[in-house]
């Protein structure tokens, strides 16, 4: 399929000459976006004291509702949204009742967990096992091995690992140990989620899965969801007042919870986010675009990329270790990582030529989405030869 330009002209007019090879990171936003952030506006002011009927009543459902056919999800009743991804991740874990909490995880989780969790074990309030990323090609089976050997509460796992791109293959696996009474699983998908194709459907009975919208679902910050599968963390202690709200229960006397999803609930927010996210699924159903279409669509743009660096087209790229080749027609991430100890250097000289990547430690990342076509790959490659 050909790039759809027309669908970001507001962004791209912003600054024409610009390349933008960093929609991994801070993907640039649709022209729907705009109109939904214009729409949130109008709906506060015109229903005003109304305003939070129209959001549970209409704009929340409508959100649940695309998560759960992009997830391939049973019931939309199980997906509940929060500005970020940790308000979500703190809530499941103050439901774990043994202290400190024993979790099972890697070397490779972004910082919404990496940091909450270093500070867990400085408090004493948890103990981790981290898997380490490498070698890569006997991770899966390593992570799965060490969650039968048993032991743990919590399990976290990157479905696509933030740094290097690989795919964590073993979700089916840790589905089959999870228990209401431990280990519970938490799928971190935010580099998953509208970034290559996912069915949820064998598994959500049995997982949590955290992403958002500021990649890949192209809607900015502030929309994150978490899908909780029912009977896990009834009553989480870290609770906003949104969750009493609804069908309840709880003991005689107690804190009441609602009995879906909506238990994970927050207090109030910025509703804009979800204005933005459901704006930009309608124009993507409209355009007749799937995960499945604007996947393929980079992998061709990742693939021209890859094979020019091969070539020694781009410069001393060629020099770097590609950590996550595109091979196969397997699920993969929306980026290529290239490992070298100058890849922060490379990063700001490629911005010299109007290139914008990002660099996590001594990897460069660059990016690929649907307001990309050919000829941008093409002055990318050009750039990089001429800067690296």
């Amino acid at each position: 399929m050909a790039a759809r330009k027309d669908l970001f002209s507001r962004a791209l007019s912003l600054d024409p000459e610009r390349l933008h090879f960093a929609a991994h990171s801070h993907h640039l936003w649709p022209d729907a976006s705009f109109d939904g952030q214009v729409q949130a506006w109008v709906e506060a002011n015109r229903f005003a004291d109304r305003k939070w009927d129209l959001i549970f009543g209409e704009v929340v459902p409508k959100a649940q509702g695309h998560v759960a056919r992009e997830l391939n999800l049973p019931d939309p009743d199980t997906v509940v949204f929060a500005p970020n991804t940790h308000d979500l991740l703190l809530r499941v874990v103050s439901g774990l009742e043994r202290k400190p909490v024993r979790i099972l995880s890697t070397d490779g989780e972004f910082h919404s967990f990496r940091r909450q969790g270093e500070r867990w074990e400085e408090a004493g309030e948890a103990l981790i096992t981290r898997v380490p990323l490498e070698p890569f090609d006997t991770f899966d089976e390593r992570l799965v091995a060490a969650a039968m050997a048993g032991g743990f509460d919590l399990i976290v796992v990157s479905q696509v690992f933030f740094r290097t791109g690989q795919v964590f293959g073993g979700i089916n696996e840790l589905a089959a140990l999870a228990d209401p009474a431990g280990p519970w699983v938490v799928v971190d998908g935010y580099h998953g989620f509208m970034a290559t194709p996912t069915d949820l459907g064998a598994v959500a009975d049995r997982i949590f899965y955290l992403a958002g919208g500021y990649k890949y679902a192209m809607s900015g910050e502030g929309v994150c969801f978490l899908h909780a599968p029912d009977g896990y963390c009834p009553r989480p202690v870290v609770t906003g007042w949104f969750a009493e709200f609804g069908d309840l229960s709880g003991p005689p006397g107690g804190v009441q919870y609602r009995s879906d999803g909506g238990r994970f609930w927050g207090a109030t927010f910025d509703v804009s986010p979800l204005y933005r996210f459901n704006a930009v699924r309608a124009a993507l159903d409209e355009a007749g675009l799937t995960t499945a279409d604007i996947s393929a669509h980079a992998r061709d743009l990742m693939q021209r990329f890859q094979t020019a660096v091969a070539d020694g087209e781009a410069g001393k790229l060629a020099e770097a270790e590609l950590i996550n080749p595109v091979t196969g027609d397997m699920g993969r991430s929306r980026f290529l990582a290239f490992r070298h100890d100058k890849a922060g250097a490379w990063k700001e000289r490629l911005l010299g030529e109007g290139v914008v990547t990002d660099v996590r430690d001594d990897v460069i990342r660059f990016g690929f989405g649907l307001y990309q076509d050919d000829a941008d790959v093409e002055r990318l490659i050009a750039a990089c030869k001429r800067a690296l």
